[in-house]
């Protein structure tokens, strides 16, 4: 121990040794820090007093300064994938380009237009991805790499033949690829409930296939909606009212309306609408038979816009008054600051470092990652963006495939607008709208990202960070107990991986992994709200968030695919729920009665699809598993994996909507479950928006009464949020409430909680003598220091966009707009 009246003296202002030394440290000092210069600000770490203390032993009266070395490279190590490929993988730029210029030949007689922005009564390629290997000959070839082949590659083409005399959509299957002379195409059959696609369910391409229509009508009325709003669109870039319209556009595919909404161009537009409606047919391809059905303002309605004019001219029309945001600062719907930062908010806030290196494995060409026994390769579709396929958990399959499938938005309000909406998000793609996502912000520094490349009409576009992946500490122990007994007291440190994307419709998908075997499934949503005009007799559907701008009330329901393989394909579906029950038993007295009223457990396994559309039981009190009845954990019970409620397990709210009829039936439940086929390999499709009276996937028509008793089954699991809005929604909604989630957790899959075997854990034992410390074993996991690796400078660089030719096509702000924005925004023409 150091002489406490010794280090006093030293330490004295006045001491010679003081003044002979202060120099001294003062040298070292300057010429440490010049040693450790970085781009940014560096740390420097000192030891804690206990360690000075021995280098004072150590070193006598001398005073030195001892740096921390600088920590380990934050890149991962490489990844040992159980098989050299990624059957899941999405089609490389050059594989798109390929498969364009072979339908391009004229030998495919496919008449195909060649432009970026093509008209309605084009043929043109409107998508291109891989279609993904039927699952007999995935597994076969994951099982026995050496010696099954692996499965052809194919890719599904959806081309719009809006030049025929009947225009049609069609999907068509092109392989094997790579292209050459055994690739053929063909149609693609058997997966859908109806044999054609509806040209008027299609999805609007060019954001100006509308706007001639849109803009003539606009022009005709700019003195009036300058006097009524003070805000005209021309078509011009400096227009200050933008369009949009709601969906779905038809019923069954007989027709193609809609109807036009406006808002004021400003940031935020979404949260300054107008009250101004035009109901359009825009049905067929020519555009020359598209008209205007009625007008809609301040609940009139003009059957033309004449009557509309004659009314506003000749003082009949009912004016609403001025709003009194009207001229003003529109900034409160920007994201810019509007009060002071709170206490100390100058500082950066904590950040998460991985001192001793990352702990997980990724191969980034094969996007296969591995962290703490589990395994899994990515995949990326235009549809739904991410999916995670092949999860392994200490080599043995858990999951053949987790995906996302649809994600619904069903609004409520008494303007022509909200009443009458109801989107089906993969119409307009998820993955399409995925955008580069925010280090630092959207993912934690340290985070690894992965890109992720879809093929549309444009083109191709990759996105560099499509996809992160982190470890962080959940700042609780996954299990602890305080105890006094030998083994008893101790903790398993939480820890997670996280991957995450984002597509620009607000919604967060992430999958996190722990180590004992459980998976969360969570979505969180964020971004602006689809405003509605406020009026006081609105206020039933939803609430006043600035002077005539209001939130409208809706439902978010968003549905997994889950295909367990719990010991194999051979799975059953058990329930498990709790009830209370009063029994008498021969040991209780008389003093409190000869009956105790309880819970009791009951098990039952669901045999018929018909009975597996499920909803959670009152009071979650039970649940539901896949189970192997053919393979027995130690205590007897089958090995499965649960399915548990997590955060706003809701489903929807609202059922026999015509708008939302048959196209998105999964969303009645909280979770069904059907036998797997390959003929049902989605709840859902892209153009279901259009046709909720006859789609083009019936999810009803999955559960025709077979039996679900040891068969490979899939679970299709909602979660969601009921969006009551408020004003804590402006400028944007919070992913701290606007999250759901579930979890696949193991049921007796084990014999014991397996993350008992973590080594960064902590076991401790009872002092030895009274009032002495515990003794503990950390297994030789020892807190890490070192000075972490400057945080590089912030960028963002979007996306990297390439034309039909495959080459690199350089992309304006305004075409990044119109591009993200183009399922609610409409570009004008004159």
């Amino acid at each position: 121990m150091v002489d406490g009246t010794a280090l006093k003296q030293y330490n004295s202002p006045t001491s010679t040794i003081f003044q002979e030394r202060k120099g001294k440290r003062l040298l070292r000092f300057v010429a440490l820090f010049a040693g450790l210069t970085t781009l940014t600000l560096t740390a420097l770490y000192y030891y804690p007093s206990s360690h000075a203390q021995q280098v004072w032993r150590s070193l006598g009266s001398h005073y030195t300064i001892e740096p921390v070395e600088r920590c380990v490279s934050s890149a991962p190590a490489a990844a040992s994938p159980p098989v050299p490929v990624n059957l899941w993988s999405s089609l490389s730029v050059s594989e798109a380009l390929e498969i364009r210029k072979w339908l391009g030949a004229p030998s495919r007689y496919l008449n195909l237009t060649a432009s970026v922005n093509p008209a309605a009564n084009d043929n043109h390629i409107f998508g291109i991805e891989a279609y993904r290997p039927p699952k007999a000959q995935s597994l076969a070839y994951l099982n026995s790499p050496t010696t099954v082949p692996r499965p052809k590659r194919f890719a599904k083409v959806i081309i719009h033949h809006g030049a025929t005399p009947q225009p049609i959509i069609k999907e068509y299957l092109v392989g094997p690829l790579p292209v050459g002379p055994t690739t053929e195409m063909s149609e693609l059959k058997g997966i859908y409930h109806r044999d054609d696609i509806p040209y008027n369910a299609r999805v609007t391409v060019p954001a100006t296939e509308l706007g001639q229509l849109v803009g003539g009508f606009m022009h005709q009325m700019a003195e009036a909606t300058r006097d009524l709003f003070g805000a005209v669109a021309y078509g011009l870039p400096n227009d200050t009212l933008v369009a949009a319209a709601s969906a779905p556009f038809s019923f069954d595919g007989s027709f193609r309306r809609m109807w036009i909404s406006w808002k004021r161009n400003v940031p935020g537009s979404w949260l300054h609408p107008v009250d101004f409606y035009q109901y359009v047919e825009a049905s067929g391809a020519d555009p020359s038979q598209w008209k205007l059905l009625k007008i809609v303002y301040n609940d009139q309605i003009f059957p033309t816009v004449d009557s509309f004019l004659d009314a506003f001219y000749n003082g009949t029309l009912k004016r609403r008054p001025h709003s009194p945001e009207q001229g003003k600062d529109d900034s409160w719907s920007s994201r810019k600051r509007v009060g002071p930062p709170p206490d100390l908010d100058h500082l950066p806030g904590p950040r998460s470092v991985s001192f001793a290196g990352l702990r997980f494995r990724v191969d980034r060409e094969l996007q296969y990652i591995s962290w703490m026994g589990w395994g899994l390769y990515l995949g990326f579709n235009r549809d739904m963006g991410l999916s995670l396929w092949d999860v392994r958990l200490r080599g043995e399959r858990i999951i053949y495939e987790l995906s996302p499938q649809e994600a619904i938005s069903q609004y409520a309000g008494h303007d022509p607008l909200q009443g009458t909406t109801a989107w089906l998000d993969s119409h307009f793609g998820m993955g399409t709208l995925a955008r580069d996502l925010l280090p630092g912000y959207d993912c934690p520094h340290e985070a690894i990202f992965l890109p992720a490349t879809v093929h549309t009409a444009l083109g191709s576009s990759t996105r560099e960070r499509a996809i992160c992946v982190f470890e962080q500490d959940t700042g609780r122990p996954l299990t602890r107990h305080l105890g006094y007994l030998e083994g008893e007291f101790g903790a398993v440190k939480g820890y997670a991986l996280t991957i995450r994307s984002i597509s620009t419709v607000g919604k967060y998908f992430e999958y996190i992994f722990q180590i004992d075997g459980t998976i969360e499934v969570k979505l969180s949503a964020s971004g602006y709200l689809q405003g509605g005009f406020w009026d006081d007799q609105h206020a039933e559907y939803g609430a006043r968030i600035h002077d005539t701008s209001m939130g409208n009330l809706h439902d978010h329901i968003i549905n997994y695919k889950v295909d367990l393989d719990i010991v194999g394909q051979e799975n059953s579906l058990l329930h498990t729920s709790t009830s209370q029950e009063e029994v008498e038993r021969p040991w209780l007295e008389e003093d409190w009665g000869k009956t105790v009223i309880q819970q009791k457990i009951t098990r039952e396994y669901i045999t018929n699809e018909d009975s597996a559309l499920l909803k959670y039981p009152p009071n979650l009190q039970g649940g539901y598993a896949f189970v192997n009845k053919d393979a027995k954990n130690r205590w007897g019970y089958p090995r499965g994996y649960a399915i548990h409620a997590g955060m706003n397990p809701i489903h929807n709210a609202v059922v026999g909507s015509k708008r939302l009829l048959k196209n998105a039936q999964w969303a009645r439940y909280n979770l069904a479950v059907s036998r797997r086929k390959e003929t049902e390999p989605s709840s859902s499709n892209m153009w279901n928006l259009h046709l909720p009276g006859a789609p083009v996937v019936d999810f009803h028509k999955f559960f025709d009464s077979e039996d679900i008793t040891q068969e490979d089954l899939v679970a299709w699991i909602n979660v969601g949020t009921h969006h009551l809005p408020q004003a804590e929604d402006t400028p944007n909604t919070r992913t701290n409430l606007a999250t759901s989630s579930f979890f696949l957790t193991p049921l007796n899959y084990f014999n014991y909680d397996i993350s008992i075997d973590s080594s960064n854990a902590i076991l401790l034992s009872t002092p030895k003598d009274a009032g002495g410390p515990f003794t503990f074993d950390d297994y030789g996991v020892k807190p890490k220091n070192c000075l972490p690796n400057p945080v590089p400078a912030f960028e963002y660089s979007g996306m990297k966009s390439f034309g039909t030719d495959g080459n690199i096509r350089s992309v304006s702000v305004e075409e990044m707009r119109r591009e993200a924005e183009a399922p609610f925004r409409i570009r004008m023409e004159l």
